[in-house]
Formats: C-alpha cells, structure tokens, sequence
C-alpha cells in the first residue's frame, strides 16, 4: 500500500469551496464543497489516476520517501 501526499486548498473563502491535489502524481486532484468531501473523493481520484497509468503502459509514481513541512517567515 502506498501514502500520496494530498495538498487540500480553499477555493474560495466566501464561499467555502476546497480543491485537491496529490503532491507525487501530476494532474491527480478533487474538488468539494467541505474538507471531508474532498476527502472521501481524493482516494477514488488516486485509484483512477493509477489505474490510467496502467493501461497505458507508463510508469508509476512512487510516493515521497518522507515528507516534512516546513515554516517560513
């Protein structure tokens, strides 16, 4: 079993929309309207994004050995 980084954003302050985007796999993302939509929704877009790579015969992604984050003022 693999760990994706998943970077959640908030797509507009008003009105409460978030977007998502998986840090190892270019153009794997969600949208939703709550937090928790978004992440009920990311696993299924990892696992299509996956399977696609598949099919195509190209390369899988390995996720981030490790991943930290990291403070700037």
């Amino acid at each position: 079993m693999a760990t994706y980084t998943v970077l959640v954003y908030e797509a507009d302050p008003e009105d409460g929309c978030y977007w998502a985007k998986v840090a190892e796999l270019p153009g794997c993302g969600t949208t939703g309207e709550t937090i928790d939509e978004v992440e009920e929704t990311i696993k299924d877009a990892i696992e299509t994004y996956i399977e696609a790579l598949k099919a195509l015969g190209k390369p899988l992604h390995q996720p981030a050995a490790r991943k930290i984050e990291v403070a700037v003022t």
